[in-house]
């Protein structure tokens, strides 16, 4: 029932509140298909983007994954930088998206993009990692960096790209 309120919200009325802009739309904002890429990092949020950092696995290296559909589901093809990635202990930073109640998070999303909606996926498959921790994560609405296992999935039931498996936070 939850999951079918949030469709509905998400579906129904969040273009309608889109299509009532709070503020004045920029002229220089890119605009791309909503649900697609590595999100958008609106030059109005309050939060600072993420800075890249030689230490961390690139989103844009994430979101260099094209995508076939194939039997009416969507089939990642990644290319070969992001293959060898399957199976790595990488370190990656994002916005958290608790999946869980509670200030301390051991399952969880980050994003390339903060949140604008709590109701809404704020980036494609290809901008998001599943992360699921053996240290609890302390929920903040700053970046994040886990470090863990990562697992580049090719046919996962819920659509996901990516999971960190084995997370613990790091710096």
């Amino acid at each position: 029932m939850k999951q079918m309120l949030l469709w509905i919200f998400c579906a129904v009325l969040s273009p309608a509140l889109q299509a009532q802009p709070l503020s004045p739309p920029l002229e220089s904002q890119p605009v791309a298909p909503l649900g697609t890429g590595p999100g958008f990092h609106s030059p109005q949020s309050p939060i600072a983007p993420l800075k890249e950092r030689d230490d961390l696995v690139s989103w844009k290296l994430l979101a260099s994954v094209k995508t076939k559909t194939e039997r009416n589901r969507v089939k990642p093809l990644f290319p070969d930088g992001v293959r060898a990635l399957n199976k790595r202990t990488v370190k990656i930073q994002g916005f958290m998206m608790p999946l869980e109640p509670g200030d301390k998070q051991k399952h969880f999303l980050l994003s390339a993009v903060p949140t604008s909606c709590a109701f809404c996926v704020p980036a494609g498959p290809e901008g998001l990692v599943e992360v699921k921790t053996r240290t609890p994560v302390r929920y903040s609405i700053d970046p994040v960096v886990v470090e863990g296992q990562l697992a580049v999935l090719d046919n996962d039931p819920y659509g996901i790209f990516y999971r960190i498996v084995d997370g613990v936070p790091s710096k």
